[in-house]
């Protein structure tokens, strides 16, 4: 007959088993919730297409509404403070990277902690361009900067995120150009006053471009990344052009909360490499001026370290100071 004390072991010793069995279990239940994807720009935007694409088929997946909620503005700051804040593996913030990698030298103090924003899915790689108005008469990034250094100070600018802002800042200043920057809350006004002409040049991503473009009011004068849009193959790079020193890629992806599970993470980066493969997916984005890129949060991290690098190389040559 069991003594008390074999009893209690037997009870402990199953107590302890159905723990460790349940935890891994938990973690696979997410999410238990509906999600919220936080997205640094506004509706309309290369970013927010993928992001609203991106949560109509996780939702299906997930068997929980993704909610997309816009917090543009404050050079994504907003966002990110609203993400950190929240602090909760089912609010996510879905944005690029360069909305951030420059912050450390454009703010003297951040309202957010960097660690906090914490790679788990790489999505995509936004085409960013320049843009000036069909109105200026220039066609090409050379005129360009042919026109700003005949007319110091009398044309303006606007961009999109953090790290094309400052790119496009370090550019100027390496070419010696003279243009006034013109901030903006979100990318929707700066494209329409872009097209009337109210606005000289812009940096941002060609979702956003395209439909001025396409009505003859824009034009894109080159392609930021590597390689040119597979939708408008005869624009060429910024680098094809003579200009290497506006090329970067507009690397996109999910971030979530450093207490995050890793098994959250990696059903999230394995979901959206999975949606990344549909084909009404790949049509959409890429007409849109999107390379599907999906990766795991390991993958964004290393490609989010490899554009900190880039800019901290900008900030070297540049002899850029950072605010105190």
């Amino acid at each position: 007959m069991p003594t008390l004390t074999n009893l209690i072991r037997v009870a402990a010793a199953a107590a302890l088993t159905a723990v460790t069995l349940a935890a891994p279990a938990q973690a696979q239940q997410w999410p238990t919730r509906n999600i919220k994807f936080i997205v640094p720009i506004g509706p309309g935007a290369g970013v927010d297409i993928t992001a609203r694409m991106f949560a109509d088929r996780l939702s299906k997946k997930w068997g929980q509404a993704v909610v997309v909620e816009n917090r543009p503005g404050g050079d994504a700051i907003v966002a990110i403070t609203a993400f950190t804040g929240a602090n909760d593996d089912h609010t996510l913030l879905f944005g690029p990277s360069g909305a951030f990698t420059a912050h450390p030298y454009q703010h003297a103090k951040l309202p957010y902690d960097p660690a906090d924003l914490s790679p788990v899915a790489r999505v995509s790689s936004t085409v960013v361009v320049l843009a000036a108005p069909a109105s200026l008469g220039v066609k090409t990034v050379a005129d360009l900067v042919n026109k700003a250094k005949a007319e110091p100070g009398k044309l303006n600018w606007a961009t999109a995120t953090g790290l094309n802002d400052f790119f496009f800042a370090g550019f100027l200043k390496e070419s010696g150009l003279e243009m006034t920057k013109v901030p903006y809350r979100d990318t929707v006004s700066a494209i329409n006053d872009l097209a009337e002409g109210r606005l000289d040049a812009y940096v941002g991503a060609f979702a956003i471009v395209r439909p001025q473009a396409q009505a003859g009011k824009v034009k894109v004068l080159g392609v930021t990344n590597r390689q040119r849009l597979v939708s408008e193959p005869d624009i060429p790079t910024v680098q094809e052009a003579g200009f290497p020193g506006l090329n970067f890629d507009g690397l996109t992806g999910i971030f979530g909360p450093r207490s995050m599970s890793k098994e959250a993470r990696d059903r999230i980066a394995a979901d959206v490499a999975e949606v990344a493969k549909d084909p009404e997916i790949i049509q959409r984005l890429t007409a849109t001026g999107q390379i599907l890129l999906p990766g795991t949060g390991a993958e964004f991290g290393a490609a989010i370290d490899e554009q900190r690098g880039k800019v901290a190389a900008v900030v070297k040559a540049l002899d850029i100071k950072p605010p105190q």
